[in-house]
């Protein structure tokens, strides 16, 4: 019962019951677009990709927000280490959005369905949570947002190339190189934000 109540109290600290329930909220739009999609005439797959990119940026910066550390010289000096909490913290809410966003784009996997829309997720919540250990909480939504807005005006269409490096949020789901970059940009950002937390300042409270 004590563990419930201190994990219940740790929770509403950092927000995240309404951070689930924001990320519950962004899959029911990324679902409502879909579908209009496939009532709108000549709509293809292709069509998908600012849902399969928008969706998992707003994921990206509830997920970043919530990352707040209200207490940080209390977890610097607490006896048990706070990295396993703060994986934890990022973890859950990172495969709740990555599983509702799935089930919100079906279809079309090897175009901009639930593959492509996992891989974004996992990559830009990595983007948001190494931004929040960097620049703090409150601002870890600006560089996933700057990225998302400034790639797809550059990257070409088609699959394929350095393209997929580079412009990974913008490549259909397989795409192996695309996918290389989310996981690494996931696994450092998770790495970066357990080690040394959000960032405290301006940006980080």
């Amino acid at each position: 019962m004590r563990h419930l109540s201190a994990l219940l109290l740790y929770a509403r600290s950092r927000a995240l019951p309404g951070a689930l329930a924001a990320l519950v909220g962004t899959a029911a739009v990324a679902a409502w677009a879909v579908r209009w999609l496939e009532t709108t005439p000549d709509a293809g797959p292709a069509d998908r990709l600012p849902v399969v990119v928008l969706g998992p940026l707003l994921a990206a910066a509830v997920i970043g927000t919530c990352l707040r550390t209200p207490s940080d010289e209390l977890d610097r000096t607490a006896v048990r280490a706070w990295w396993p909490r703060r994986l934890a913290h990022l973890l859950v809410p990172a495969a709740l959005a990555a599983l509702l966003l799935a089930l919100a784009v079906p279809g079309h996997p090897a175009e901009f369905g639930a593959p492509a829309a996992v891989r974004n997720t996992l990559g830009l919540v990595g983007l948001a949570a190494a931004s929040a250990a960097l620049v703090g909480a409150r601002l870890s939504w600006l560089p996933p947002a700057l990225y998302t807005g400034a790639v797809p005006l550059a990257a070409p269409a088609g699959a394929g190339g350095a393209a997929d490096w580079w412009a990974w949020v913008t490549r259909p789901g397989p795409q192996g190189g695309a996918w290389v970059v989310a996981a690494v940009a996931f696994a450092a950002g998770a790495f970066l934000y357990a080690w040394r937390g959000a960032r405290r300042g301006a940006g980080g409270r």
